[in-house]
């Protein structure tokens, strides 16, 4: 692996008004669902793609030093005190906390770990980005099979799709005797909702457990099913 830290990264989203989207739009999203359960659904899963949804929050923690880093939506705009335990914090607009990412993830970073972040984090926050005119400084959805810039852990325990079977976070936690993220009661179906009623430091400090289980998960992986997924290792 290429000399730099490691880090772990996590994002929560929210979706925009339903009545905010042209009409257009709307047709093409309704006309894609199938059945009228999947139609209800739409509304309500908007924060699940870019093109509908906005960062929130976004966590961060070098595993390399133990430091750990908030980026939340807020109206300061930047570095501040109030970060959960263990983490620093940077309030500011989306844009805001997306070149500050960006800044400290290429300068420091050598491998990103995530958990689905190749199917979610990683494209979203790239089109995000791009979106908002920000540059990414890394390419968190490259080569699919590749565990640098970016390490997936739920496609090293799924073996890239071998195993037919996806488990969540949550479980893989139990598997291997890990505090769970969800031990708190919050989940990543519930942000919408805590955000639309004004419980953002909630979803922030979840969006923290969620950092700190996929570093520890990491750890136990680190030595043991990774390396076999380095290019040139049989």
């Amino acid at each position: 692996m290429a000399r730099g830290d490691t880090y772990v990264v996590d994002i929560e989203t929210i979706g925009v008004p339903w009545s905010t989207l042209d009409e257009k739009t709307r047709e093409y999203l309704l006309g894609r669902a199938g059945s009228d359960g999947e139609k209800e659904a739409v509304p309500r899963r908007l924060g699940l793609s870019a093109g509908t949804g906005r960062i929130i929050v976004i966590g961060m923690k070098n595993l390399t030093n133990g430091k750990g880093g908030m980026f939340v939506e807020g109206r300061n705009r930047g570095w501040i005190e109030g970060g959960p335990s263990g983490f620093a914090r940077f309030d500011g607009d989306e844009k805001d906390m997306l070149e500050e990412f960006w800044r400290m993830l290429g300068a420091n970073a050598a491998r990103v770990v995530t958990y689905n972040g190749r199917m979610f984090d990683g494209p979203f926050l790239m089109l995000r980005s791009a979106m908002l005119g920000v540059t990414p400084s890394m390419n968190l959805a490259g080569y699919r099979y590749a565990v640098n810039p970016h390490c997936d852990l739920a496609e090293i325990l799924n073996f890239h799709g071998a195993v037919r079977e996806n488990f969540s976070l949550d479980y893989w936690c139990r598997r291997f005797d890990i505090t769970s993220p969800k031990e708190e009661g919050v989940e990543g179906s519930m942000v919408q909702e805590y955000y639309d009623r004004g419980r953002l430091e909630e979803i922030v400090e979840y969006c923290a457990r969620d950092v700190v289980a996929t570093g520890a998960l990491y750890e136990q992986l680190a030595e043991t099913l990774i390396p076999l997924f380095e290019r040139g290792r049989r």
